[in-house]
């Protein structure tokens, strides 16, 4: 007789060999697109960590968490990317550099390998145990979010460097405006 709690069969699991990948995504740029696209190639499943969830409205964070989640999917979308081997996960900074890697691994699925190639992260990744894989550079002087943020400051064309739905995006946001206010000051010279 089996009780009501009981399952006739084992139920069986496999193991998914899941990469992290971190980024603040201020703005999703395509050498985003392209590093996760990389990394999409290397494992089953890929969790999308947007670091320094808790900041925004600030000259080098000037987009929120939710604001970023909707860059990046829309961006995956765009591209095709198959969005059911995808966990995006935003996950505040924490301050002190020996506690980050317990944090990431408190808000995101369980994962075995880190791609990066920001010294730090890389660092901190190993000393705790992971495997960590660098991810080609896709025209880094060009494609960086700092970069990106530079040429909206100034108003000089930046639209070629992210996915159409980010740029289109960013503009319904008012996100161009939106950093230019945040980089004037009231100070007087």
């Amino acid at each position: 007789m089996i009780n009501a709690g009981e399952s006739h069969s084992k139920q069986v699991t496999t193991m998914v060999y899941r990469g992290l990948y971190v980024g603040r995504f201020q703005p999703f740029h395509l050498g985003h697109l392209d590093a996760i696209k990389y990394a999409l190639k290397e494992v089953d499943e890929l969790v999308i960590v947007i670091g320094s969830a808790q900041y925004s409205h600030n000259a080098n964070n000037p987009f929120t968490a939710g604001e970023r989640l909707v860059m990046v999917r829309q961006a995956l979308l765009e591209a095709g990317v198959d969005y059911s081997k995808l966990w995006i996960v935003p996950v505040p900074d924490v301050h002190l550099h020996m506690l980050w890697v317990s944090a990431v691994e408190g808000y995101t699925p369980k994962f075995s390998v880190l791609f990066s190639n920001e010294p730090l992260t890389k660092r901190l990744f190993m000393e705790a145990g992971y495997e960590v894989k660098n991810i080609p550079l896709f025209e880094r002087k060009v494609y960086s979010s700092t970069f990106v943020r530079e040429k909206m400051a100034k108003d000089d064309s930046w639209t070629e460097v992210v996915p159409k739905s980010v740029s289109n995006f960013v503009l319904e946001i008012d996100g161009v405006n939106r950093l230019r206010d945040l980089t004037r000051t009231d100070r007087v010279s």
